[in-house]
């Protein structure tokens, strides 16, 4: 399961993960959603963890979601609904993780890598930041129920339909106004900021911060719809010309002109 792509480092009771592929901006391939989920379970196993921090290889991306050429593999709409359903199976583990997490921000966190992001515990950013999910404008696919929820939870019903049905990528100072990221750092300090923020939770109470984490995901698994009520919009996103047009131009640069078909 190990790849040199995600990082997974432990220093006293504080431990880091890093997207390691800043060529690409860290986009995720299959190996590293592999590695993320068992990496939760390592963790979890670790009795000495007390706080984990995730953060992007550089100062350019956290991570700038799913590696696109993998979606020309995509035939019918089983694959979308199995990709989908393994994203909800890796972003849900790294949410229900006992230990808090931190993510770490800098430059772009799109896509795949804004579901990471909002299932952490916390987010820190630099001035950099640029989240958001921009699928209306780059391939034409559609979210699983699961991360539109969290969308809703965090953003509210206006900023998310904004995200997501504008593709508009939040600054940072935006991201504080939605209440979606915690705060801002100059981008020379921010590592050492998130640093002095990972001790401090070390130092907390780890029952109550575990209680107050695992009530707090009860809470907004109860308002979650079941994950099937949303297959037929996946199925109907993924499968389309838009979709497989969008992902070709993608690759090669291009811009696409949206058929609706």
């Amino acid at each position: 399961m190990a790849t040199d792509e995600l990082l997974f480092e432990k220093s006293g009771a504080k431990a880091s993960i890093v997207f390691n592929r800043p060529d690409v901006h860290n986009a995720m391939n299959w190996a590293m959603y592999d590695r993320l989920e068992s990496v939760c379970d390592e963790i979890d196993a670790d009795d000495d963890i007390r706080v984990v921090t995730l953060r992007g290889a550089g100062s350019k991306a956290f991570v700038a979601g799913t590696d696109i050429g993998q979606f020309r593999d995509f035939e019918s709409g089983d694959d979308a609904v199995a990709y989908e359903q393994r994203i909800d199976r890796v972003v849900g583990r790294l949410e229900r993780l006992k230990r808090p997490t931190i993510a770490l921000l800098q430059g772009v966190c799109v896509g795949g890598g804004a579901a990471i992001a909002l299932a952490c515990d916390f987010r820190y950013a630099d001035q950099n930041l640029k989240l958001g999910i921009p699928i209306a404008k780059t391939l034409g696919n559609c979210l699983s129920m699961a991360n539109f929820a969290r969308l809703v939870d965090l953003l509210g019903t206006p900023k998310a339909k904004e995200m997501l049905m504008l593709a508009r990528l939040f600054k940072a100072d935006e991201c504080v106004a939605a209440g979606v990221v915690n705060d801002v750092f100059d981008a020379r300090e921010i590592e050492a900021e998130v640093d002095a923020i990972a001790e401090r939770l070390t130092q907390m109470a780890p029952l109550t911060v575990a209680a107050t984490k695992a009530a707090i995901q009860r809470i907004h698994e109860a308002r979650r719809i079941a994950p099937e009520d949303g297959e037929d919009l996946i199925r109907s996103c993924y499968t389309s010309a838009d979709f497989h047009g969008a992902v070709d131009a993608f690759m090669q640069k291009r811009q696409y002109t949206w058929q609706g078909r």
